[in-house]
């Protein structure tokens, strides 16, 4: 898995593409990962089987891609043990809620609908992901 392919990548993206669009045409909702956990952490009324069901369904896809896929999850990646980065995981949806959005909000829905508030969160998102590698690669010298 060296060499470098755009297939996988356009077929995820469309799959993206199409289940916000889903969400949103037969749901009203805006597929924001980190505002559908939260509504279920936090629960309304007559509003968690569809956010039960969004969530599994991403589950049970990545469960279902690494059983039929598994070399597209390499263990050598950028390590670390799997507490590590559920902890890791948890920080990132605890920092997507305090900052009212996540990459898949704003990212995939909010740029889609010309959002100028999107617009920033996401070039904030990619900024800080840069710095934060730069950093941990370069400067505390972690995994290359």
């Amino acid at each position: 898995m060296n060499e470098f392919t755009v297939i996988g990548p356009l077929l995820g993206g469309a799959l993206i593409g199409v289940g916000a669009s889903l969400l949103l045409l037969f749901n009203g909702r805006v597929a924001g990962i980190s505002g559908i956990v939260g509504g279920l952490l936090f629960r309304k009324p007559g509003d968690t089987a569809w956010r039960a069901a969004f969530v599994a369904g991403l589950l049970l896809g990545g469960l279902a891609l690494v059983a039929a896929h598994p070399v597209a999850f390499p263990s050598a990646g950028g390590g670390g043990s799997l507490g590590l980065v559920i902890v890791a995981g948890l920080l990132v949806g605890w920092g997507a809620r305090l900052g009212n959005g996540c990459t898949s909000g704003h990212g995939v829905c909010g740029l889609s609908r010309l959002s100028v508030r999107s617009l920033v969160a996401t070039l904030t998102f990619i900024a800080t992901a840069a710095i934060t590698v730069y950093v941990s690669r370069h400067l505390l010298g972690g995994a290359r």
